[in-house]
Protein backbone atom coordinates (compact mmCIF):
# COMPACT_ATOMS: atom_id res chain seq x y z
CA UNK A 1 0.00 0.00 0.00
CA UNK A 2 1.21 3.46 -1.04
CA UNK A 3 0.06 7.03 0.06
CA UNK A 4 -3.69 7.49 0.55
CA UNK A 5 -5.55 8.84 -2.58
CA UNK A 6 -6.09 12.89 -1.05
CA UNK A 7 -2.12 13.11 -0.73
CA UNK A 8 -1.45 11.11 -3.55
CA UNK A 9 -3.54 12.88 -5.94
CA UNK A 10 -2.30 16.64 -4.68
CA UNK A 11 1.83 15.49 -4.97
CA UNK A 12 0.45 14.49 -8.85
CA UNK A 13 -1.20 17.96 -9.18
CA UNK A 14 1.78 19.29 -7.86
CA UNK A 15 4.63 17.93 -9.39
CA UNK A 16 2.34 18.55 -12.91
CA UNK A 17 2.73 22.00 -11.99
CA UNK A 18 6.47 21.72 -11.39
CA UNK A 19 6.77 20.00 -14.77
CA UNK A 20 4.85 22.71 -16.92
CA UNK A 21 7.14 25.31 -15.38
CA UNK A 22 9.89 23.34 -16.04
CA UNK A 23 11.24 23.43 -12.70
CA UNK A 24 14.50 21.22 -12.48
CA UNK A 25 14.50 21.21 -8.49
CA UNK A 26 11.45 21.88 -6.31
CA UNK A 27 10.58 20.60 -2.48
CA UNK A 28 8.30 17.61 -2.18
CA UNK A 29 8.75 17.77 1.88
CA UNK A 30 9.98 19.85 4.02
CA UNK A 31 11.61 18.65 7.13
CA UNK A 32 10.70 22.01 9.77
CA UNK A 33 12.77 21.85 12.98
CA UNK A 34 10.73 24.73 14.69
CA UNK A 35 13.63 23.60 18.17
CA UNK A 36 16.08 20.82 18.74
CA UNK A 37 15.49 20.86 22.39
CA UNK A 38 14.07 17.07 23.18
CA UNK A 39 12.92 14.85 26.31
CA UNK A 40 14.77 11.91 25.68
CA UNK A 41 18.56 11.07 24.34
CA UNK A 42 19.13 8.62 21.63
CA UNK A 43 21.99 7.23 20.98
CA UNK A 44 21.79 7.41 17.22
CA UNK A 45 20.05 11.00 17.29
CA UNK A 46 22.51 13.87 16.55
CA UNK A 47 20.38 16.88 16.87
CA UNK A 48 20.49 16.99 20.45
CA UNK A 49 24.55 17.17 20.35
CA UNK A 50 23.31 21.63 19.63
CA UNK A 51 24.76 23.74 21.68
CA UNK A 52 22.49 24.96 25.25
CA UNK A 53 21.88 27.90 23.86
CA UNK A 54 21.01 26.89 20.66
CA UNK A 55 18.42 23.44 22.90
CA UNK A 56 16.49 26.46 24.50
CA UNK A 57 15.57 28.54 21.26
CA UNK A 58 12.08 28.37 19.75
CA UNK A 59 11.10 29.47 16.15
CA UNK A 60 8.80 32.34 15.92
CA UNK A 61 5.55 30.74 13.99
CA UNK A 62 5.87 33.57 11.62
CA UNK A 63 9.54 32.36 10.68
CA UNK A 64 7.93 28.66 10.42
CA UNK A 65 5.54 29.81 8.12
CA UNK A 66 7.74 32.04 5.54
CA UNK A 67 9.78 29.53 5.25
CA UNK A 68 7.46 26.87 4.01
CA UNK A 69 5.43 30.35 1.97
CA UNK A 70 8.91 30.64 0.05
CA UNK A 71 9.56 27.26 -0.94
CA UNK A 72 5.69 26.10 -1.43
CA UNK A 73 6.20 22.20 -0.41
CA UNK A 74 3.08 20.58 -0.40
CA UNK A 75 3.66 18.39 2.68
CA UNK A 76 5.88 19.23 6.24
CA UNK A 77 7.09 17.43 8.47
CA UNK A 78 7.39 18.93 12.19
CA UNK A 79 10.65 17.48 13.54
CA UNK A 80 13.40 18.04 15.96
CA UNK A 81 14.25 17.77 18.90
CA UNK A 82 10.50 17.19 19.92
CA UNK A 83 7.64 19.67 18.12
CA UNK A 84 5.57 18.56 21.58
CA UNK A 85 7.71 21.05 23.48
CA UNK A 86 7.25 23.99 21.51
CA UNK A 87 5.11 26.42 22.86
CA UNK A 88 2.71 27.30 19.65
CA UNK A 89 2.99 24.21 17.80
CA UNK A 90 -0.61 23.89 17.96
CA UNK A 91 -0.58 27.29 16.23
CA UNK A 92 1.57 26.33 13.79
CA UNK A 93 -0.23 23.38 13.03
CA UNK A 94 -3.35 25.12 12.91
CA UNK A 95 -1.87 27.23 10.03
CA UNK A 96 -0.27 24.86 8.03
CA UNK A 97 -3.56 22.86 7.92
CA UNK A 98 -5.16 26.19 6.58
CA UNK A 99 -3.60 26.60 3.97
CA UNK A 100 -3.93 22.53 3.50
CA UNK A 101 -0.02 21.57 3.73
CA UNK A 102 -0.46 18.14 4.69
CA UNK A 103 1.47 18.22 8.04
CA UNK A 104 3.23 15.05 10.07
CA UNK A 105 3.75 15.95 13.64
CA UNK A 106 7.07 13.55 14.47
CA UNK A 107 7.05 12.59 18.38
CA UNK A 108 8.27 10.25 20.88
CA UNK A 109 4.78 10.34 21.95
CA UNK A 110 5.37 11.20 25.57
CA UNK A 111 3.69 14.65 26.08
CA UNK A 112 1.14 13.38 23.68
CA UNK A 113 -1.80 12.67 26.07
CA UNK A 114 -1.50 15.99 27.78
CA UNK A 115 -1.46 18.01 24.37
CA UNK A 116 -4.14 16.32 22.33
CA UNK A 117 -6.60 18.43 23.68
CA UNK A 118 -4.56 21.34 21.62
CA UNK A 119 -5.41 20.25 18.01
CA UNK A 120 -8.09 18.87 15.96
CA UNK A 121 -8.26 15.98 13.28
CA UNK A 122 -8.13 16.72 9.83
CA UNK A 123 -6.91 14.55 6.33
CA UNK A 124 -4.27 17.08 5.95
CA UNK A 125 -2.89 16.10 9.63
CA UNK A 126 -1.28 13.17 11.28
CA UNK A 127 1.05 12.28 14.22
CA UNK A 128 4.37 10.12 13.18
CA UNK A 129 4.89 8.67 16.65
CA UNK A 130 8.93 7.01 16.35
CA UNK A 131 8.66 3.22 17.20
CA UNK A 132 12.17 1.77 16.48
CA UNK A 133 11.00 -1.85 17.64
CA UNK A 134 9.02 -3.98 20.09
CA UNK A 135 9.21 -3.02 24.02
CA UNK A 136 13.38 -3.93 24.61
CA UNK A 137 14.24 -2.79 21.09
CA UNK A 138 12.77 0.47 21.34
CA UNK A 139 13.54 1.14 24.67
CA UNK A 140 16.95 0.62 24.25
CA UNK A 141 16.81 2.79 21.43
CA UNK A 142 15.59 5.51 22.73
CA UNK A 143 18.04 4.84 26.17
CA UNK A 144 15.20 4.89 28.48
CA UNK A 145 12.85 2.26 30.01
CA UNK A 146 8.87 2.41 30.04
CA UNK A 147 8.88 4.97 26.68
CA UNK A 148 7.38 1.96 24.65
CA UNK A 149 4.19 1.59 26.39
CA UNK A 150 3.95 5.06 26.74
CA UNK A 151 4.16 5.60 23.13
CA UNK A 152 1.39 2.78 22.68
CA UNK A 153 -0.87 4.18 24.96
CA UNK A 154 -0.62 7.69 23.51
CA UNK A 155 -1.26 6.24 19.95
CA UNK A 156 -4.36 4.15 21.41
CA UNK A 157 -6.38 7.99 22.92
CA UNK A 158 -5.00 9.43 19.31
CA UNK A 159 -6.74 6.89 17.79
CA UNK A 160 -9.65 7.04 19.89
CA UNK A 161 -10.28 10.73 19.59
CA UNK A 162 -10.33 10.37 16.03
CA UNK A 163 -6.66 11.57 15.02
CA UNK A 164 -4.85 9.88 12.48
CA UNK A 165 -1.59 8.45 13.76
CA UNK A 166 1.40 7.20 11.52
CA UNK A 167 4.74 5.70 12.96
CA UNK A 168 7.82 5.99 11.41
CA UNK A 169 10.51 2.95 12.22
CA UNK A 170 14.27 3.48 11.99
CA UNK A 171 16.14 0.08 11.02
CA UNK A 172 19.98 -0.38 11.98
CA UNK A 173 22.34 -3.08 11.90
CA UNK A 174 21.42 -4.68 15.59
CA UNK A 175 17.78 -5.49 13.54
CA UNK A 176 17.02 -8.50 12.00
CA UNK A 177 14.34 -9.62 9.01
CA UNK A 178 12.10 -10.87 11.75
CA UNK A 179 12.55 -7.79 14.05
CA UNK A 180 11.33 -5.78 11.27
CA UNK A 181 8.65 -8.15 10.63
CA UNK A 182 7.23 -8.64 14.42
CA UNK A 183 7.51 -4.54 14.57
CA UNK A 184 5.22 -4.12 11.27
CA UNK A 185 2.91 -7.17 12.08
CA UNK A 186 1.68 -5.29 15.82
CA UNK A 187 2.03 -1.92 14.19
CA UNK A 188 -0.30 -2.69 11.28
CA UNK A 189 -2.47 -5.64 12.70
CA UNK A 190 -2.58 -5.45 16.23
CA UNK A 191 -2.28 -1.25 17.17
CA UNK A 192 -3.85 -0.53 13.57
CA UNK A 193 -1.79 2.46 13.03
CA UNK A 194 -2.71 4.16 9.79
CA UNK A 195 0.05 4.37 7.94
CA UNK A 196 3.96 3.46 8.89
CA UNK A 197 7.13 4.66 7.50
CA UNK A 198 10.59 3.01 7.23
CA UNK A 199 14.39 4.45 6.89
CA UNK A 200 17.77 2.34 7.40
CA UNK A 201 19.83 4.59 10.12
CA UNK A 202 21.99 6.92 9.01
CA UNK A 203 25.27 7.79 10.61
CA UNK A 204 24.78 11.20 12.13
CA UNK A 205 28.53 13.00 12.93
CA UNK A 206 27.42 13.73 16.08
CA UNK A 207 25.38 10.62 16.99
CA UNK A 208 26.83 9.12 20.57
CA UNK A 209 26.44 5.57 18.92
CA UNK A 210 28.48 5.13 15.71
CA UNK A 211 28.60 1.32 15.80
CA UNK A 212 24.73 0.40 14.58
CA UNK A 213 24.15 2.10 11.15
CA UNK A 214 23.59 -0.20 8.07
CA UNK A 215 25.40 0.11 5.04
CA UNK A 216 23.91 -0.76 1.67
CA UNK A 217 24.50 -4.52 1.31
CA UNK A 218 23.22 -4.91 4.84
CA UNK A 219 19.63 -2.26 4.28
CA UNK A 220 19.13 -4.24 0.77
CA UNK A 221 19.46 -8.01 2.23
CA UNK A 222 17.25 -7.20 5.45
CA UNK A 223 14.56 -5.55 3.60
CA UNK A 224 14.31 -7.96 0.64
CA UNK A 225 14.16 -10.84 3.43
CA UNK A 226 11.28 -8.87 5.23
CA UNK A 227 9.26 -7.47 2.60
CA UNK A 228 9.20 -11.67 1.42
CA UNK A 229 5.42 -13.68 1.63
CA UNK A 230 3.14 -10.79 0.77
CA UNK A 231 4.17 -8.94 3.56
CA UNK A 232 5.15 -5.43 1.71
CA UNK A 233 1.60 -5.68 0.06
CA UNK A 234 -0.01 -6.18 2.87
CA UNK A 235 1.77 -3.79 5.26
CA UNK A 236 0.20 0.03 4.87
CA UNK A 237 3.28 1.55 4.22
CA UNK A 238 3.04 5.33 3.25
CA UNK A 239 5.75 5.03 0.57
CA UNK A 240 6.34 4.96 -2.95
CA UNK A 241 6.86 1.13 -4.19
CA UNK A 242 9.70 2.29 -5.68
CA UNK A 243 11.26 3.61 -2.78
CA UNK A 244 10.17 0.10 -1.35
CA UNK A 245 11.69 -1.28 -4.36
CA UNK A 246 14.82 0.46 -3.65
CA UNK A 247 15.02 -0.82 -0.20
CA UNK A 248 15.39 -4.33 -1.31
CA UNK A 249 17.90 -3.35 -4.36
CA UNK A 250 15.61 -4.10 -7.00
CA UNK A 251 16.32 -0.82 -8.33
CA UNK A 252 18.40 1.95 -7.88
CA UNK A 253 18.38 6.40 -7.73
CA UNK A 254 20.93 8.90 -7.34
CA UNK A 255 19.99 11.11 -4.14
CA UNK A 256 17.69 14.32 -4.82
CA UNK A 257 18.02 15.81 -1.11
CA UNK A 258 16.66 18.97 -2.79
CA UNK A 259 13.45 16.95 -2.67
CA UNK A 260 12.96 17.05 1.55
CA UNK A 261 15.13 20.02 2.46
CA UNK A 262 15.68 21.20 5.95
CA UNK A 263 14.76 24.14 8.13
CA UNK A 264 15.75 24.99 11.52
CA UNK A 265 16.07 27.35 14.22
CA UNK A 266 20.07 27.94 12.15
CA UNK A 267 18.65 28.55 8.28
CA UNK A 268 18.08 25.62 5.69
CA UNK A 269 20.64 23.31 5.99
CA UNK A 270 22.93 21.95 3.31
CA UNK A 271 22.81 19.68 1.62
CA UNK A 272 20.37 18.01 4.03
CA UNK A 273 19.30 17.53 7.44
CA UNK A 274 21.14 14.17 7.57
CA UNK A 275 24.21 16.27 6.91
CA UNK A 276 25.65 19.37 7.99
CA UNK A 277 27.28 21.86 5.35
CA UNK A 278 26.54 24.72 6.49
CA UNK A 279 23.39 27.03 6.41
CA UNK A 280 21.25 29.56 4.19
CA UNK A 281 18.65 31.87 5.16
CA UNK A 282 16.68 31.14 2.31
CA UNK A 283 15.34 27.81 -0.22
CA UNK A 284 16.65 29.92 -3.29
CA UNK A 285 19.98 30.08 -1.92
CA UNK A 286 19.77 26.36 -0.42
CA UNK A 287 18.90 25.57 -4.58
CA UNK A 288 21.65 27.83 -5.59
CA UNK A 289 24.40 27.71 -3.75
CA UNK A 290 24.58 24.20 -3.00
CA UNK A 291 26.69 22.10 -5.49
CA UNK A 292 24.03 18.91 -5.56
CA UNK A 293 25.95 16.68 -7.95
CA UNK A 294 28.85 16.41 -5.49
CA UNK A 295 26.89 14.43 -3.10
CA UNK A 296 25.36 10.86 -3.27
CA UNK A 297 26.44 7.16 -3.14
CA UNK A 298 30.04 7.23 -4.95
CA UNK A 299 30.62 10.93 -4.69
CA UNK A 300 30.75 12.09 -1.33
CA UNK A 301 31.97 8.97 1.49
CA UNK A 302 29.55 10.84 4.01
CA UNK A 303 27.13 9.40 1.71
CA UNK A 304 28.33 5.70 1.21
CA UNK A 305 25.61 3.85 3.29
CA UNK A 306 22.78 6.33 2.92
CA UNK A 307 19.62 4.73 1.61
CA UNK A 308 17.48 7.19 3.94
CA UNK A 309 14.29 8.13 2.43
CA UNK A 310 15.11 12.58 2.61
CA UNK A 311 17.64 11.80 -0.61
CA UNK A 312 15.74 9.08 -2.32
CA UNK A 313 11.95 9.32 -1.70
CA UNK A 314 12.24 12.24 -4.02
CA UNK A 315 13.76 10.41 -6.67
CA UNK A 316 11.35 7.37 -6.41
CA UNK A 317 8.59 9.62 -6.73
CA UNK A 318 10.04 11.48 -10.02
CA UNK A 319 10.45 7.90 -11.29
CA UNK A 320 7.12 7.15 -10.81
CA UNK A 321 5.69 10.46 -12.32
CA UNK A 322 8.23 9.47 -15.34
CA UNK A 323 6.99 6.30 -16.01
CA UNK A 324 3.21 5.31 -16.96
CA UNK A 325 4.15 1.94 -15.46
CA UNK A 326 5.16 2.93 -12.34
CA UNK A 327 1.92 5.79 -12.51
CA UNK A 328 -0.25 2.84 -12.88
CA UNK A 329 1.83 0.63 -10.14
CA UNK A 330 1.42 3.38 -7.76
CA UNK A 331 -2.26 3.67 -8.34
CA UNK A 332 -2.85 0.51 -7.61
CA UNK A 333 -1.22 0.24 -4.38
CA UNK A 334 -3.36 2.93 -3.11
Amino acid sequence: MSMPLRQSLRIGSYLMRQKLARNSKFPLLVELEPLFACNLKCAGCGKIQQPHDVLKQRMPVEQAMAAIEECGAPMVSLAGGEPLMHPQIDELVRLLVAKKKFVFLCTNALLLPKKLDKFKPSPYFAFVVHIDGLRERHDESVCKDGVFDEAVAAIKEAKRRGFKVNTNTTVFNTDTPQTVIDVLDYLNDDLGVDEMQISPAYAYEKAPDQEHFLGVTETRELFKKAFDNGNRKRWRLNHSPLFLDFLEGKTDFGCTAWGIPSYSLLGWQKPCYLMNDGYVKTYKELIETTDWDSYGRGKDPRCANCMAHCGYEPSAVLATMGSLRESIRAVRGI
